[in-house]
């Protein structure tokens, strides 16, 4: 389908060239052809004619865009980085908490990267690490030094607060572990999701923070809920990511940026309220409108839109990458300059300052920009 939209936008133009033209003539034919004889008839046949021209033409150019939608689509949501200040003191809590496998370790820096994250004389340390078939970043920035870290009393309904949902195969045996390592806890303890929630029942969860305080939480899936891969008879505790999650000030200002411009694809909603969803959140009286968007693979991006209670702070002014509350999501396109200069046209708020050459880091792309969303988080779009 992909390869006839794609010819049909070649032939859009010339479509358009010859049907201009054919009416061109048809607006000089009356004049011509008045004085004969069968003029009535072969001016209906004409109407009729120009008629089933335009509703071709018309046709052309829905599928010309169409075939820009389509190629303009988020065709995975790939990795999730998160900032830290100690590169191995975080690597460890992963490993050893979470189950996570180090990949590699690198220390980079480069024109580059001063490109990338808006900064000056960048110089990272980075290690990737994964679970099941997702992975995750962490950096730790040695030079801009200064990053700020995340306010004590941060709040799930603030505007910086992000999450990654780590799938378990059994909450009882994964809250016993992380109590065993004495994590810091958000919610009270897991909540299990009630049926007056058809979209969530069942589903079990727990936030709770890691040591630069990121948020992160462990869920759990019943029969028939989430991912079918998910349902899993296995011994593996600790299974992959589920999606990330971040929260937002307005749903539909939000799909318009990951949905109409960006070309994600809407997953479906949920509105959670009562007891179990305020000792999850560890906010009174919550209330929030949940959407979920994905692209062609990869993991799930969330919207958590407090429809209640009032304050959450927005996303703090002048942040940079080096600041602790920084997140970013991986969305990987094709033709990443039409996608650049949408976001131009939409007024985006953009971390790097030109579409940046990628291939000599590791960041597994050939290049890449860093760009805001409405609500201040961060996205890395790559080709």
């Amino acid at each position: 389908m992909r390869r006839i939209v794609n010819k049909l936008r070649v032939f859009v133009p010339l479509w358009l060239t010859f049907l201009l033209h054919k009416d061109t003539e048809a607006q000089r034919a009356p004049s011509l052809t008045r004085h004969k004889r069968d003029a009535g008839a072969r001016r209906g046949s004409r109407d009729i004619r120009f008629v089933g021209e335009k509703m071709m033409l018309y046709l052309l150019l829905v599928l010309g865009m169409q075939a820009n939608v389509l190629a303009q689509k988020v065709e995975e949501v790939g990795m999730v980085s998160m900032t830290v200040a100690d590169l191995s003191q975080s690597t460890r809590f992963f490993e050893e908490v979470l189950n996570f496998k180090k990949i590699f370790e690198t220390i980079e820096h480069g024109k580059a990267l001063d490109q990338l994250f808006g900064m000056d004389n960048v110089r990272i340390r980075k290690a990737h690490l994964t679970l099941g078939e997702e992975k995750i970043a962490l950096i730790q920035f040695m030079a801009p030094e200064g990053g700020r870290k995340i306010p004590m009393d941060s709040k799930s309904n603030d505007l910086w607060f992000h999450h990654i949902a780590i799938v378990v195969s059994d909450m009882d045996r994964a809250y016993a572990r992380l109590r065993q390592h004495h994590v810091k806890h958000v919610s009270t303890s897991p909540q299990t999701l009630p049926d007056y929630i058809p979209a969530a029942a069942g589903i079990s969860a727990f936030y709770f923070r890691d040591p630069d305080d990121h948020n992160l939480e462990i869920i759990y899936f019943p029969a028939g809920k989430g991912n079918p891969r998910w349902q899993t008879t296995g011994a593996q505790l600790l299974l992959g990511i589920d999606h990330t999650a971040f929260a937002v000030a307005n749903t539909q200002e939000s799909l318009i940026f990951y949905r109409d411009i960006l070309g994600m694809q809407v997953g479906g909603q949920s509105e959670n309220y009562g007891p179990e969803q305020e000792h999850l959140n560890q906010v009174f009286g919550a209330r929030l409108l949940i959407t979920g968007l994905h692209g062609d693979k990869g993991m799930g991006l969330e919207f958590l839109n407090y429809l209640a209670p009032p304050g959450g702070r927005p996303y703090p002014e002048n942040s940079k990458p080096n600041d602790l509350w920084h997140w970013h999501t991986e969305l990987k396109v094709q033709h990443i300059e039409q996608v650049y200069q949408k976001l131009q046209k939409a007024g985006a708020a953009f971390i790097s300052n030109r579409i940046v050459n990628l291939q000599k880091y590791h960041f597994n792309a050939k290049s890449g920009f860093l760009v805001r969303d409405p609500n201040g988080h961060a996205l890395l779009i790559t080709e």
